[in-house]
């Protein structure tokens, strides 16, 4: 096999003087328009990182760019390689005849730089070269003599449309913005903020998503100030998924074929826009830009027996990845139970969209988790409950195990009247495992889903439904809320040996057309 790939190699580059060049990144699949392969397009066919094979799948693959590493050896030669030490030998204290006595694990020899962009830079109309410049572990000036070194041999060969630039020494990335103020430069190490990198000529950002999710303002700021966004190394699912979400211009993974398929499902592509979300990733309170608290013990309504706290970490909390409500037995005031309810009201409010989230129900008697909301108009006093209407995404009651129901409350239909529009199927393993429970709203129905397959709709009007005010009171803003209750007129009986009892959530998405 690897012959038969060396003699294709061959033929390539023969062919090249045919080639007449193209702009590269024209006519780019929508759904392969932001992957770069970290590497090249290594895993799936056990190629050898960094390698021409590597490369070569990346642009068959039309990925939108392959991601390599420069280092240079100790008589300035410029190879590919990761890792300072190829064999045991430090790249940097040995010289490239000594180096290219190893070969790579599929019989390559060490590519160096010229050869890479030769075969990278030919009959390629797509794939942007990513070029990821190693400091020096010699000296600081060494490093830039490199950076000197790689921008000479892209002059010489005249392929600088083909590269952009990486790295995650700041000084290498402002001498390559100094000797080339058209090149495309992003800084990785996510220490500097979109403003600093925009004040100091760094073109984007490729920070590891955990930066990101650190500094969750970066991604607006970016775009206020024209910096564009990668995000690395992405290699599950649930993070592919939150950065196609959140609409980076590029993410870089070792799983391109994944991602692709990611893409390809998702909401962006089906033209939703992320409005609002939360991914958990941090850790302590939840976050106060996006989240606010209903505290009290006053039965809210349903006779519950708990008492919600105000940002109270004994009973919420972010930790290892997701949200946790938490219900305690423990008195406050005149309740022997505390909790949390926590709300988007204020911070955030919608009138139409989808919404997703993820969680982990929460069992036991007495137990009761939901996802819901209300419309502001409720907390500004201008309509009472049921006027004003409620949308229930999910609720569950321990002493009904594994059975989810998803609910409308208006003043016409509801509860109390036993009229309620609902719904209540059995899902398997809801206290084990985690589901996706969510609803899409529109002017003429709200749908309700469960790991992305519609579980029930209820339209506007059906069934001879009344559809003003009092019967479909589904055509205004309303806010978001996520609360574990504990006993009340549904929760029922309380098993005091169910505590601490735990609601986790993953993440919180919600989608606008």
């Amino acid at each position: 096999m690897k012959y038969f790939f060396w003699i294709n190699v061959v033929f390539f580059i023969a062919c090249s003087s045919a080639y007449k060049k193209k702009d590269i990144n024209n006519n780019i699949d929508i759904a392969l328009k932001r992957i770069i392969a970290h590497r090249g397009a290594w895993k799936k066919n056990s190629f050898p990182e960094n390698s021409i094979a590597s490369l070569h799948q990346a642009i068959i693959s039309k990925y939108v760019g392959s991601e390599f590493d420069v280092r240079m050896t100790l008589d300035d030669s410029l190879i590919i390689n990761h890792d300072p030490k190829f064999h045991d030998l430090e790249i940097e204290k040995t010289k490239y005849n000594e180096l290219i006595h190893y070969k790579l694990s599929n019989g390559e020899k060490l590519p160096t730089l010229r050869e890479y962009l030769t075969y990278g830079t030919h009959n390629n109309q797509i794939t942007k070269l990513i070029c990821e410049i190693k400091p020096s572990e010699i000296s600081k000036e060494r490093g830039l003599k490199i950076v000197n070194k790689v921008l000479d041999l892209v002059n010489q060969m005249k392929v600088n449309q083909y590269l952009e630039f990486i790295s995650f020494d700041y000084n290498m990335l402002n001498e390559i913005a100094k000797k080339d103020k058209k090149a495309i430069t992003y800084y990785l190490a996510g220490d500097k903020s979109p403003k600093q990198l925009k004040a100091d000529g760094i073109k984007g950002a490729d920070y590891h998503y955990e930066a990101y999710n650190y500094h969750p303002n970066w991604l607006k700021e970016a775009r206020e100030n024209g910096i564009l966004l990668n995000v690395w190394t992405v290699n599950d699912q649930k993070e592919m998924e939150w950065a196609v979400a959140n609409n980076f211009d590029f993410i870089t993974t070792n799983e391109p074929e994944l991602l692709a398929d990611v893409e390809k499902n998702s909401l962006i592509h089906q033209g939703w826009k992320l409005v609002y979300s939360d991914e958990f990733n941090y850790a302590g309170l939840p976050d106060s830009s996006l989240w606010s608290y209903d505290v009290g013990g006053h039965g809210w309504g349903n006779n519950e027996a708990q008492f919600y706290t105000y940002a109270d970490s004994n009973n919420v909390k972010v930790k290892d990845g997701t949200l946790k409500i938490i219900a305690l037995q423990h008195k406050m005031e005149q309740s022997n139970y505390t909790s949390a309810k926590l709300t988007t009201y204020e911070k955030f409010s919608m009138q139409y969209g989808k919404i997703e989230c993820r969680a982990k129900l929460p069992s036991g008697k007495g137990s009761w988790p939901a996802i819901w909301m209300l419309p502001n108009s409720i907390r500004t006093n201008t309509e009472d409950w049921p006027l004003c209407g409620e949308i229930d995404i999910m609720e569950h009651v321990g002493k009904d195990p594994n059975t989810i129901h998803n609910s409308l409350h208006t003043f016409l239909y509801n509860h109390i009247k036993h009229t309620q529009i609902t719904h209540f199927g059995k899902v398997a393993e809801v206290s084990n495992q985690f589901h996706v429970y969510g609803i899409e709203w529109d002017e003429q129905s709200i749908q309700f889903f469960i790991d992305n397959k519609m579980v029930y709709e209820s339209k506007k009007g059906e069934n001879g439904r009344k559809t003003n005010n009092e019967g479909w009171p589904f055509d205004k803003p309303y806010y978001f809320i996520l609360n574990l209750a504990i006993g009340g007129n549904w929760g029922g009986e309380i098993d005091n040996t169910i505590f601490p009892n735990i609601f986790e959530i993953d993440y919180v998405r919600i989608y606008q057309k």
